[in-house]
């Protein structure tokens, strides 16, 4: 998902990611491009009913949106597989007993064992206002590095399982997914 290479913000201090190894070892992540946000609900809710039937439970699910404007929609698959669900943010700490729901910045540094990065649209996905407020190519392609370094950080809060979900036309970002599914 990131570039072989990641430099530090000044540009300096280059640090080469190749050969890089995890000490997990799991499942490959999954994802899928539905047709429309009632399909993405559905397939987020059998997608959390199935972790839940093999012993994963609501307090180690986590479902992961780019900003606040995503939160209902991951609520809403929450719902539709039956589990209790909190919102995260800064002041609070997720709750052993439920899901917990959370945008992209307020899931880093936390993990848990299946998480969905759900809401991947193309126009969220990048964030298009941060798209559309690029001055030059330069800051274009900050926005693009930052976004994508973004997702690279919510997808890394999963320990065991991880699915990646977005609306069709979904983000390009997807393409880096081999395998990603249409549903």
């Amino acid at each position: 998902m990131l570039p072989r290479s990641i430099a530090d913000v000044d540009g300096g201090n280059a640090e080469n990611r190749g050969g890089t190894i995890s000490l997990f070892n799991g499942p490959k992540p999954s994802a899928i491009v539905c047709d429309s946000l009632a399909d993405e609900i559905d397939a987020v809710a059998a997608w959390i009913k199935q972790r839940q039937g093999e012993g994963v439970s609501a307090g180690d699910i986590c479902v992961i949106v780019r900003s606040p404007e995503q939160i209902e929609r991951a609520s809403a698959a929450a719902e539709k597989a039956g589990i209790e669900s909190m919102i995260l943010n800064s002041q609070s700490e997720p709750d052993p007993n439920k899901a917990s729901i959370a945008t992209m910045h307020e899931a880093k540094g936390l993990e848990f064992r299946s998480v969905i990065v759900m809401a991947c649209d193309d126009d969220i996905l990048p964030l298009q206002e941060r798209i559309e407020s690029a001055a030059d190519t330069s800051e274009l392609e900050e926005v693009y590095n930052t976004e994508r370094h973004l997702l690279y950080v919510a997808c890394t809060r999963a320990r065991d399982h991880l699915l990646v979900t977005g609306v069709d036309p979904a983000s390009e970002f997807l393409d880096d997914f081999a395998g990603s599914a249409n549903a």
